[in-house]
């Protein structure tokens, strides 16, 4: 079994810095690039609901900007802030869209409850049937 622990603790940690002042709704990610870097993000909402960006795709939009094109795994952690996560939280279905456009089917979708806790999932699992140009 792979050992994700670096990235594990780096989303929840990119949890903490969550702007979700209208759904209260704290999410963080972090995405492993091929090369071993890793890559946060959390969730930034706004007033106007279509601008704001989940913590998924700002790691990734992150790491591209960087130069990263080629992924293993991205780890997520969500829930009400303030509160325990009991739950496990998965990819909104743009996310996985975006996750799409760059990830492989060896790449794995981390979906956390904390550090102890948590589900490895293969991409095919979340996104069955996908279109892609790879």
């Amino acid at each position: 079994m792979a050992d994700y622990t670096d990235i594990i603790l780096a989303c929840i940690s990119a949890r903490e810095n969550s702007y979700c002042p209208y759904s209260g709704f704290a999410v963080g990610a972090a995405l492993k690039a091929k090369s071993g870097k890793i890559y946060t993000g959390c969730n930034v909402e706004s007033a106007a609901f279509t601008p704001t960006c989940c913590a998924e795709r700002l790691a990734f939009f992150k790491a591209v900007e960087a130069g990263e094109t080629e992924f293993e795994a991205i780890a997520v952690i969500g829930g009400s802030k303030g509160e325990e996560i009991k739950n496990l939280c998965m990819p909104c279905g743009v996310c996985r869209e975006v996750m799409r456009e760059f990830c492989k089917e060896d790449f794995k979708v981390i979906s956390v409850i904390d550090a102890q806790k948590f589900r490895v999932f293969g991409f095919e699992e979340i996104l069955p049937n996908s279109f892609s140009g790879l």
